[in-house]
């Protein structure tokens, strides 16, 4: 004779509740903390005369200015020996992005560039719909920041005063860059 036993779970329901509980007190823990120490969105305003240099420039555009902000670099190194600022010849002849001739600079506007008033560079587009023109304003200090301004129009060129008020006359549109712990380029959708 064979004997079936039927063997009853001790307490599934409670097991259940018990899952179900600690389930729920790890999610309100992971929600503290996340909201205790998720990203903060404070947005830097910047003025209409700027462009957000991770927003409002195009790829090719940020190329530029990431160029010629490690070519100031260089320059400013340059300057600690010589006051003068390096001419563009010496910039190309070295291999200086975005100064110098190249598969990168041709599809980056291609960029003619010459030496202003030993102030600053302009690199005037010639694709302007695809990069618009540079001016890079090198401070009379050694440690000063570079000042990047950018026209998109075709027919870009220096206005005869390199001040803020005469690049703003002309159409002239200062880069600001407010680099943050989050992402460095954004997309607008």
């Amino acid at each position: 004779m064979s004997r079936v036993q039927v063997v009853r779970p001790a307490g599934a329901g409670h097991e259940t509740l018990y899952v179900l509980l600690v389930s729920l007190l790890i999610l309100a823990v992971a929600a503290g903390i996340v909201a205790l120490r998720g990203e903060r969105h404070d947005e830097v305003s910047i003025e209409a005369h700027q462009l957000d240099a991770r927003r409002d420039l195009s790829a090719a555009e940020q190329g530029v200015y990431a160029d010629l902000r490690v070519a100031f670099e260089e320059i400013q190194l340059r300057r600690e020996e010589d006051p003068a600022l390096v001419e563009v010849a010496v910039l190309v002849e070295e291999g200086f992005p975005p100064f110098v001739k190249d598969a990168s600079s041709a599809s980056r506007g291609e960029h003619q560039w010459q030496l202003l008033a030993d102030q600053a560079y302009l690199g005037l587009s010639q694709s302007p719909s695809v990069a618009g023109s540079f001016l890079m304003l090198v401070p009379a200090q050694h440690d000063g920041a570079a000042d990047v301004w950018l026209q998109r129009k075709a027919d870009a060129r220096a206005p005869a005063e390199l001040t803020p008020a005469a690049l703003i006359a002309a159409g002239w549109q200062q880069i600001a860059a407010h680099y943050d712990a989050g992402v460095t380029r954004q997309h607008r959708h």
